[in-house]
């Protein structure tokens, strides 16, 4: 009987239209275009405007773009799944308004939630349910409607974070293209230096937690700094070593898109050049759950069929990991 691995087959994307770029933030908080830009590697990044718009709203566009690029059917799809760190709200799930309002009738859905690895977890996710040989088309969007969890105030966040959803279908695949390996992992000793304080069932909303602020991204810089460059390398050394992969095989590295210093960091710890990193930080910023499948349709028209791509991510948590893929189409 033939393996089946699970194989992307088509991305789309959506991108607020508003721009904050540095040269607004310089107006807003004490910084300079030059500290951002040497520091994270950052010049703009998308805002999403307009009352009542969510994370979902960005999915369901991304969702959209995919299904006009692809000719896909939505009645077609068997699962949809949102990672996020910034769902809708708490109880009623993204993915399912997500999933009616793309016409994804026939499909079950739900939203997958760890910070910055919520994709790559997805991804995982999602090849579990094609290898399994029940579903043939699962749908895996990233969006995160990152400012509404920062404070506009707080120049140490505010530079960093911008909002955009991305989306990739997962299809079987009989000729070994697909998802190969992975290595996830957490650690929740990284709890206290990236999070949202309140609004979770510890420290539910309140006249207080508002008035001080508990409801913005904390982040510890430095401490996660730290721990992102050393992890991301370990489990991208430890996917190469067990797939017998140099930098010579490898085609392309898509980073999470957190900070240029530690994505250049990751790469030069495995031994690859400049030419074969992923990289849009610069017009996006972080935007959490959505920045691999943003990488992934920008640079859709330079992968080939049988690329080999090491996708790498860390977030709060602690959680991180690599996947090793090798890319089923050419554009």
């Amino acid at each position: 009987m033939t393996k089946i691995t699970a194989a992307i087959t088509a991305v789309g994307k959506y991108l607020p239209d508003y721009v904050l770029s540095n040269a607004i933030l310089e107006s807003m908080v004490d910084t300079t275009d030059e500290w951002i830009l040497t520091r994270t590697g950052i010049k703009e990044r998308r805002i999403l405007k307009g009352e009542g718009k969510g994370s979902s709203f960005m999915a369901i566009e991304a969702a959209k773009d995919l299904f006009a690029k692809s000719k896909v059917n939505p009645l077609e799809i068997d699962l949809v799944i949102v990672a996020t760190a910034t769902p809708d709200m708490q109880a009623a799930s993204t993915a399912a308004l997500t999933a009616t309002e793309i016409g994804a009738t026939n499909a079950f859905s739900f939203d997958l939630i760890s910070a910055c690895s919520s994709f790559l977890y997805g991804m995982s996710t999602a090849a579990k349910f094609i290898e399994s040989g029940r579903y043939q088309k699962v749908l895996l969007i990233g969006s995160d409607k990152n400012s509404s969890m920062i404070d506009y105030t707080d120049r140490a966040t505010c530079i960093i974070f911008g909002d955009g959803a991305g989306a990739v279908l997962f299809e079987p695949n009989k000729e070994g293209y697909g998802i190969q390996d992975e290595e996830l992992k957490t650690d929740g000793i990284g709890r206290e230096f990236l999070q949202v304080p309140a609004g979770g069932s510890i420290l539910p909303p309140s006249l207080e937690t508002v008035q001080n602020k508990k409801h913005f991204v904390f982040q510890d810089g430095k401490t996660v700094f730290k721990y992102a460059v050393s992890k991301m390398a370990e489990v991208s050394d430890i996917i190469l070593e067990r797939n017998h992969l140099d930098k010579d095989k490898i085609n392309w590295l898509a980073a999470h898109q957190a900070n240029k210093r530690i994505i250049d960091a990751t790469a030069s710890r495995i031994g690859l050049p400049v030419e074969k990193v992923m990289m849009n930080i610069e017009m996006y910023g972080n935007t959490t759950s959505a920045t691999l499948p943003l990488l992934l349709v920008d640079y859709e028209k330079q992968l080939k069929k049988g690329d080999k791509i090491i996708f790498a991510a860390f977030g709060g948590g602690f959680s991180w990991g690599a996947i090793y893929l090798t890319w089923a189409y050419n554009s």
